[in-house]
């Protein structure tokens, strides 16, 4: 097996993690289809996304518990097992119904490798490399989602859209494998909680009242909530509005992703000179930049690709610098219950997310215009809770140091 620190184990977390935006970057280019083959509306079929933003969130606070007390191991080859049985049920589904219980079983399974890949690093370094870990490791997956949309859009019009979820279902298992024989089990075995409701209740209101843990999250979650506020609209307005051929969607869709991993790779480079802190309200104020921008063209009627794709990309910038940090600070305190930190973060990240979802689909007016608003006000909201929370509760370990270099958490 490899060492916990080697990159190769960054690589294969990244790998995991990256099964979450996979299930839902890889079929946006069949949303628009879905409707005529499955005779649903739009915001039907745009539930099937936020049901399993919904999903996931609710499983995370399982999830979590579970792998502190047996290992981050075993719970995560569960649920990638799980996934890769729910997404198979998707390919299968004959009614809108089908897959929208399909992909809430999907999301059950699908939480485990982000919950349980912020709670490995967490294990592994100390708070303040965690965030430069967190980055570097979102950088490499979001390869995945820069190929995915590409991906299944070809596999979409070659093959149809169920071979999508017969794709997940292989990757799923394949990271089953990879986990089970090429990563050590990450957490001391000092650290494993009981499993018990009372003690359960208890590490969750001692990490829900700590006002450093709230201000990360809520900045974290408003951030992610413009980025899943693209990922809800952005078929709808390339493709049905915009005119985009689905197999050209995910090549304008990396346009956004890479984006976000010069974020990720910025926030790296800073990461040797600046405090996670600074970089984070230096990633918020690009992410209000770019979301201004496509908010201020869609207002002024300025519908074109252009004007959608390159502020999400500078919007995108922004999140790939906010998010590593906001993990980083939300977990630093948590060094024992890292598994239950991580899974009520993804809880609320999630059902943010979801809600936001939700609104974009309940909202859509067949431009541009809703989805931008929304993005904009997502990465004002961000910023706001940064400087009435954050600032005023930063992450321990997050200060300077005076000398050495930061080795393994204890």
């Amino acid at each position: 097996m490899l060492a916990l620190t080697s990159v190769w184990t960054t690589v294969l977390l990244a790998a995991a993690v990256a099964l979450g935006p996979l299930a839902t970057d890889m079929y946006l280019p069949a949303l628009p289809s879905l409707g005529g083959a499955l005779g649903a509306g739009t915001d039907q079929v745009q539930l099937t996304l936020s049901i399993y933003m919904a999903g996931f969130a609710l499983a995370q606070l399982i999830c979590g518990p579970l792998a502190d007390r047996f290992g981050r191991k075993p719970a995560m080859i569960g649920g990638f097992v799980l996934f890769a049985a729910a997404s198979i049920g998707c390919a299968l589904a004959n009614n809108i119904e089908t897959l929208i219980l399909c992909r809430f079983l999907q999301a059950i399974g699908g939480s485990a490798g982000p919950v349980l890949g912020r709670a490995a690093i967490r294990d592994i370094y100390t708070p303040r490399d965690a965030a430069r870990i967190m980055a570097l490791l979102a950088s490499i997956m979001a390869l995945a989602p820069a190929l995915a949309p590409t991906l299944g859009g070809l596999m979409l019009n070659h093959l149809g859209w169920p071979s999508i979820f017969i794709a997940l279902a292989g990757y799923a298992l394949v990271m089953a494998l990879v986990v089970a024989v090429g990563i050590p089990e990450p957490m001391a075995s000092e650290n494993r909680q009981p499993l018990k409701l009372c003690t359960l209740m208890a590490n969750y209101r001692s990490i829900g009242s700590d006002l450093s843990f709230v201000g990360y999250t809520l900045t974290n979650s408003l951030t992610f909530a413009g980025l899943f506020a693209f990922l809800s609209g952005s078929s709808f307005v390339l493709i049905d509005f915009l005119g985009v051929e689905p197999q050209l969607f995910g090549l304008y869709f990396g346009v956004m992703v890479l984006g976000y991993i010069s974020g990720n790779l910025t926030a790296v480079r800073l990461g040797k000179r600046l405090l996670p802190d600074q970089i984070l309200v230096r990633g918020l104020v690009i992410a209000v930049a770019g979301g201004s921008l496509m908010a201020g063209l869609a207002i002024m009627e300025v519908f074109r690709v252009w004007a959608v794709i390159l502020p999400q990309a500078i919007f995108m910038m922004g999140v790939g610098m906010v998010l590593p940090q906001t993990m980083a600070g939300a977990l630093a305190n948590f060094p024992r219950t890292a598994g239950s930190a991580s899974a009520l973060f993804g809880f609320v990240q999630m059902a943010v997310a979801a809600g936001i979802g939700a609104l974009v689909g309940h909202l859509h007016d067949g431009t541009s215009l809703v989805m931008a608003v929304i993005i904009a006000a997502s990465a004002v909201a961000a910023l706001a809770t940064y400087l009435l929370l954050v600032q005023r509760h930063p992450a321990a370990g997050f200060e300077p140091v005076s000398g050495g270099v930061p080795g393994q958490a204890s």
